[in-house]
């Protein structure tokens, strides 16, 4: 009957000189694990031209179907997205749209804070998906 109590005492006695585990969230950023997918990013070339061709890959392969792109085609007939928009309120960040773009245009970046106050604010278009990480 006494057992059960000591064995619970001991365990607080140990814990409690141990180190939190709770960051102080603003100033201290969690580190993400290499394989964390988090917010979406265009990428572009040494020239600063866009990567993506808008072969459509990424929407074709997208299970929550949140990616919506229209193609264009500039004055030397090379392809590239007029419109680019990821909904992050339906994305469910698979990566599955990283893994299908045969250029590498799309990647999924560690930043996770994606707050926002409107669902407006949550679809992302090509600028944002651009200037997103360069805050």
């Amino acid at each position: 009957m006494i057992k059960p109590l000591l064995k619970g005492l001991g365990l607080t006695f140990r814990t409690f000189f141990t180190r939190p585990v709770t960051l102080q969230y603003p100033e201290e950023k969690m580190v993400m694990y290499p394989r964390f997918r988090g917010l979406h990013e265009l990428t572009r070339d040494g020239e600063g031209k866009i990567n993506c061709v808008a072969c459509e890959l990424c929407a074709a392969v997208c299970p929550a179907n949140c990616i919506r792109v229209e193609p264009a085609e500039g004055p030397t007939h090379q392809r590239f997205p007029k419109v680019y928009e990821i909904d992050l309120l339906r994305c469910i960040f698979c990566g599955f749209c990283q893994e299908a773009c045969p250029y590498g245009a799309i990647i999924l970046r560690e930043n996770y804070e994606t707050a926002n106050y409107t669902r407006k604010d949550l679809l992302y278009d090509r600028d944002k998906l651009f200037h997103a990480y360069q805050k």
